[in-house]
């Protein structure tokens, strides 16, 4: 028996969910651990279904046109930004409040990611993308000649 050492990035290890999942939780501690105060992690569940998968991402008090979905090389981005302002005047004395912030995530999508038929839909503050699944292609063998 040979066994063989776990290595997050062995290309050997790149099937369907296992780097989807492994993004997921490889990064959710880094990317809240980053040095630019301005932007955190989201909070967000990944699950896999027969034809699809699903994340529910929670974005309390972002508005759909603060949020921008992109998919670059394979990777799926979310960013949110948001920018309020609270005054409260009593007498003498004035309290502003301001926040401004960003929320950002880079997952690594599947290889079997449907990137044309992704869907996304707001409500109540939790962003939900549908990616379908595509069709396995055969693998195709090469005949020695």
């Amino acid at each position: 028996m040979i066994l063989t050492p776990y290595r997050r990035n062995n290309p050997l290890r790149r099937s369907n969910m296992i780097s989807l999942f492994d993004e997921f939780f490889n990064r959710a501690f880094e990317e809240e651990s980053n040095d630019d105060a301005n932007f955190r992690a989201m909070a967000m569940d990944i699950m896999e279904h027969e034809k699809e998968y699903e994340i529910l991402a929670n974005l309390p008090g972002f508005k759909k046109d603060n949020v921008k979905i992109s998919i670059h090389d394979n990777q799926l981005l979310i960013e949110a930004s948001v920018e309020s302002k609270s005054e409260e005047k009593e007498g003498t004395m004035y309290r502003c409040e301001r926040y401004s912030g960003s929320y950002r995530r880079n997952l690594l999508l599947p290889d079997n990611a449907d990137h044309a038929k992704i869907s996304a839909k707001m409500e109540d503050g939790v962003l939900r993308l549908v990616i379908p699944k595509r069709e396995a292609t055969p693998q195709k063998e090469i005949v020695i000649q």
